[in-house]
């Protein structure tokens, strides 16, 4: 028996809601939310037989029209989060009431690039996922940011902070700090950091320093010019709130159309 047979025995049959779980960390790209938060996913189906383990997700997206590439990440995030169970064989995505299901169906479910799925396409989604990607872990700057600002730290404190000078506290939902310059520490809401230190993980932004926030060019942050970093980054949160607002607009919209 396999190491993976084993895992697999030993994780059983994922439920719906187990898949539910995984997929919560698979965002929109636009807006950098949840795609369960924002009840894109319409079904889940998992059949079990002769020891092989299908799932089967089907999505809706706010529009028919929503850009294909956007689309394209989130059925291609959406299969990988679940194949990576190790009690999954395999996952089939179901892209629906879109004007370019066929081509995303297509592709995701056959491994296909974007660009071989998507021939007259003029750019990949590689540089577009980065600049996203970009955008939201700024944005997320700003969430964690305020937390330590509501903990009565100074922007040009905050400007100096090392992940070094974070400590988890007791209370999970809390997050000591050391004070740079000060013989003290405060402490925190960690909801806001732990989802910024997330993204920037994600994105290698330790890897050259351990400064906790970066300026747009991923610079560390001089704490002269930290006030005028933090309302850029206001910016970005402001610009993807106002968009996510559009779009649970039009989903709502969506969902309550009578069917036919």
């Amino acid at each position: 028996m396999t190491p993976e047979s084993t895992d697999k025995q030993a994780d059983g049959i994922p439920t719906p809601d187990r898949i539910r779980s995984v997929l919560e960390p698979v965002t929109d790209p636009e807006l950098d939310r949840s795609i369960v938060t924002l009840g894109y996913i319409d079904d889940i189906r998992v059949e079990d037989s002769e020891n092989t383990t299908h799932v089967h997700v089907a999505v809706t997206l706010p529009t028919a029209w929503c850009s294909p590439a956007f689309a394209w990440m989130m059925t291609a995030d959406a299969r990988d989060a679940v194949e990576a169970l190790t009690s999954v064989d395999n996952c089939t995505i179901e892209l629906r009431e879109h004007m370019h299901k066929t081509e995303v169906n297509h592709g995701v479910n056959n491994r296909l690039s974007f660009a071989e799925a998507f021939p007259d396409a003029k750019d990949g989604i590689t540089d577009l996922r980065s600049t996203l990607d970009e955008k939201a872990v700024i944005s997320r700057q700003y969430g964690a940011v305020e937390s330590l600002l509501d903990a009565g730290l100074t922007l040009e404190q905050i400007a100096r902070l090392e992940r070094s000078d974070l400590n988890q506290d007791a209370a999970e939902d809390r997050i000591a700090v050391d004070v740079p310059g000060a013989a003290f520490t405060v402490v925190a809401s960690a909801a806001e950091i732990d989802r910024y230190l997330a993204k920037a993980r994600s994105l290698d932004y330790f890897a050259d320093s351990d400064r906790l926030f970066r300026t747009p060019d991923g610079d560390p942050i001089a704490p002269d010019n930290a006030k005028l970093i933090h309302r850029r980054a206001r910016l970005a949160q402001v610009n993807m709130d106002g968009q996510g607002g559009v779009c649970d607009a039009l989903h709502q919209a969506r969902q309550s159309e009578p069917s036919d």
